[in-house]
C-alpha cells in the first residue's frame, strides 16, 4: 500500500516537472534584438520625415529670397505729357532693382508689334482695363546695352496711352482722371503706381 502512495506520488512530480515550462537565454535574445531593430526602423523612419521637412523649408525659403532678390522699385516721379492740355498722351516712369539680385526681363511689348515681353503691365482707369499693355523701355545711365535690369541699373519705361485699347472701354485719361499701373515682373512681386491727373493739364506734369 506504502509502496503504491510513493509510486503514484512520484509519478505526480514527475509530471509536474514536465509541465513546466522556462525562458532560454537564446529567446530573450531574440525578443531583445527585435525589439531594438523595431526601435531603429522607427527611429530611421522619423529621422527621415524630419530631415525631409527641413529640406522643404529650406528650400521655401530660398524660393522667398529669390522673390525678393527680383523684385523692383521706382527711382524718381511719375512723368505725364499732354500735348493739347485735354487728355494725357504718355506715362513715364524709371524703375531700379530694388536688392542687388537676380536680373529682371525688361524686353518691351512693342517690338515689331508683337508680345516678346516678360514682364506684363496692365492699366486700370475709371472707365476702361487694359490687362497687357503696349509699352517701351530705355536704359538710362550705366548699362550693359542688353534689356535685362541689373544691379545698379535703370530703366525709363514708357507707356503711349494714345496707341492702347482698353478690354473694357477707352483709356483716354482727363483732368482729375485716376490711373492705376501693375508693373508684373516675370519674378517678384507687383509693382503698383495710382495716381491722379490734376484738374488742369500741362505738357510736362510731374507727378511726384
Amino acid at each position: 500500500m506504502k509502496k503504491n502512495i510513493f509510486s503514484t506520488f512520484a509519478k505526480t512530480l514527475a509530471n509536474m516537472q514536465r509541465e513546466q515550462r522556462g525562458m532560454t537565454g537564446l529567446e530573450t535574445a531574440i525578443i531583445l534584438i527585435a525589439f531594438v531593430t523595431v526601435a531603429a526602423v522607427f527611429g530611421y523612419a522619423v529621422l527621415s520625415a524630419g530631415l525631409f521637412s527641413a529640406e522643404r523649408g529650406k528650400e521655401t525659403v530660398f524660393a522667398g529670397l529669390q522673390q525678393a532678390k527680383a523684385n523692383m522699385e521706382l527711382s524718381g516721379s511719375v512723368i505725364v505729357t499732354s500735348a493739347d492740355n485735354l487728355t494725357a498722351d504718355e506715362i513715364k516712369f524709371t524703375v531700379r532693382n530694388a536688392i542687388a539680385g537676380t536680373p529682371i526681363d525688361m524686353t518691351p511689348n512693342a517690338v515689331y508689334g508683337t508680345n516678346l515681353n516678360r514682364c506684363v503691365m496692365s492699366l486700370t482707369t475709371a472707365d476702361a482695363y487694359s490687362n497687357d499693355i503696349q509699352w517701351t523701355a530705355v536704359s538710362i545711365g550705366d548699362d550693359d546695352g542688353d534689356n535685362l535690369l541689373e544691379s545698379g541699373e535703370q530703366f525709363e519705361v514708357t507707356v503711349h496711352l494714345d496707341a492702347l485699347g482698353g478690354t473694357f472701354g477707352s483709356p483716354d485719361l482727363h483732368p482729375n482722371d485716376w490711373f492705376n499701373i501693375q508693373v508684373k515682373p516675370m519674378l517678384g512681386s507687383t509693382m503698383t503706381i495710382q495716381r491722379t491727373l490734376p484738374a488742369g493739364l500741362d505738357p510736362i506734369m510731374d507727378m511726384h
